[in-house]
């Protein structure tokens, strides 16, 4: 399954308002169990709609918040490339400082651990 992607100041807003919120070591993560409402999605399709966000609190350098935010967005792309059924699901992506440095082993768990207790 592909990621699509999940964009838009309302959509990002709604989603840490009324989604459920997942923590672990690396990173948090908002979800909720439905498509974005938007008009260029279809509501029926099956989509794993992910965002990611990492202020300026987290880190100074952009450079390095960046790359947290790849590691976690690929870690999450690994895990679902061969699965071949996924719910219809919305997920915003906020690392931590800890998956900057960490193993990369550790945000491939945190990603397993979420989609076995949501799924």
């Amino acid at each position: 399954m592909k990621l699509s992607r999940l964009s838009g100041r309302k959509v990002n807003d709604s989603l840490r308002r009324k989604g459920n919120v997942w923590k672990g070591k690396t990173m948090t993560i908002r979800w909720l169990p439905v498509a974005p409402r938007n008009p260029n999605i279809d509501p029926e399709s099956p989509g794993l709609y992910t965002g990611t966000a990492a202020s300026i609190k987290l880190h100074k350098s952009a450079v390095k918040r960046n790359r947290m935010r790849r590691r976690c967005r690929e870690a999450l792309r690994i895990h679902i490339k061969d699965m071949t059924k996924l719910p219809t699901m919305q997920l915003l992506i906020t690392p931590k400082i800890a998956s900057l440095t960490c193993d990369y082993q550790e945000i491939k768990n945190d990603i397993e651990t979420f989609l076995t207790s949501t799924l």
